[in-house]
């Protein structure tokens, strides 16, 4: 099916794009004098969130909605429950209390917003809600309150970043590394999109399923690989800090700037993925409590994976 070669070669572009940049932009950085640990705070964390980003700028652009909601709710349940589901059975995801009573909490209120702000429909009796500018500024306001956040975390973790890279590039490798990064993010969000468009059409499904399922799970391709090999390594604070903050950053930031850039209409098949956005982030917390506290024990895991197929179904 040509959408699905379309789709496949899109998201291996902007995956390979937004590491290519993250690379470049992070040696360019050290050739500037900014700190390892600003550069992992920044530029690495935005990094991995860079595939969600190019998808939904060029939705936006091209007023495909269901695939810029699509993809950011599809993309934080599958972070919760499969990524940290296959993560917790790999190796039993201890967590800190600051992640347990700050950033997970941080991480619900944000789904819990997104859901707020759609819901103008039971208001105004319209048969289906949106996200207006400002709400996108809303969203943004949110968003560098957990900027400040981060940056108090910086001060008293001066080894947030040692998993950065220590060798530093050559500064024409580092600009050539940012441009095509960059090209490959232009050219692989705009396939991701016209890739799903035409599955949709061939398939005779909707646009909104393919979002949330395709679409979403290849954007988190990212978070997936960084979040098992932390959990390989026995790193369970990577393996769920990455999660969370990718799940903080795809609501506010990325729905945000979607937003600003052309009011999103939200289609009334993903009001099921903006609720279990909710869910998947109040299940985590509750992990917090069942079994060991602060882990995500095995069982809790395969739970979750059970609660993802669940959510799938309740999609189709």
């Amino acid at each position: 099916m040509e959408g699905l070669f379309w789709l496949t070669v899109g998201l291996a572009a902007v995956v390979f794009g937004a590491g290519r940049l993250v690379d470049g932009a992070s040696g360019l950085a050290r050739r500037l004098g900014i700190s390892d640990l600003a550069v992992g705070l920044t530029v690495v964390a935005f990094g991995t969130s860079l595939p969600e980003l190019a998808v939904n700028v060029f939705a936006s652009v091209e007023n495909s909605p269901a695939i810029a909601i699509g993809n950011i709710t599809g993309s934080n349940i599958a972070n919760i429950f499969l990524i940290l589901g296959i993560s917790s059975l790999i190796f039993p995801l201890q967590t800190g209390r600051g992640t347990t009573w700050r950033e997970i909490p941080f991480a619900l209120l944000a789904a819990s917003l997104l859901a707020a702000l759609t819901a103008d429909r039971f208001f105004d009796g319209s048969a289906a809600g949106s996200l207006s500018r400002t709400d996108g500024l809303a969203f943004l306001g949110f968003f560098i309150v957990f900027l400040y956040y981060v940056a108090g975390i910086a001060k008293d973790t001066p080894g947030i970043a040692d998993s950065v890279r220590k060798d530093i590039l050559s500064t024409s490798r580092c600009t050539v590394f940012i441009i095509v990064g960059l090209v490959l993010l232009i050219v692989g969000g705009k396939l991701v999109v016209s890739g799903a468009v035409r599955i949709a059409q061939a398939a005779g499904l909707s646009e909104s399923f393919i979002a949330v399922t395709l679409v979403a799970v290849g954007t988190s391709i990212p978070e997936l690989a960084t979040s098992v090999a932390a959990a390989f390594k026995k790193n369970p604070d990577i393996a769920v800090g990455n999660i969370v903050g990718s799940n903080i950053f795809n609501i506010f930031f990325i729905l945000g700037i979607s937003s600003l850039i052309r009011p999103i209409p939200v289609p009334q098949e993903l009001y099921i993925s903006i609720y279990a956005g909710i869910i998947a982030a109040a299940v985590l917390f509750i992990c917090m409590f069942t079994g060991r506290r602060h882990r995500i024990d095995r069982w809790e895991g395969a739970a979750m994976l059970g609660l993802y197929v669940l959510y799938l179904v309740f999609q189709a």
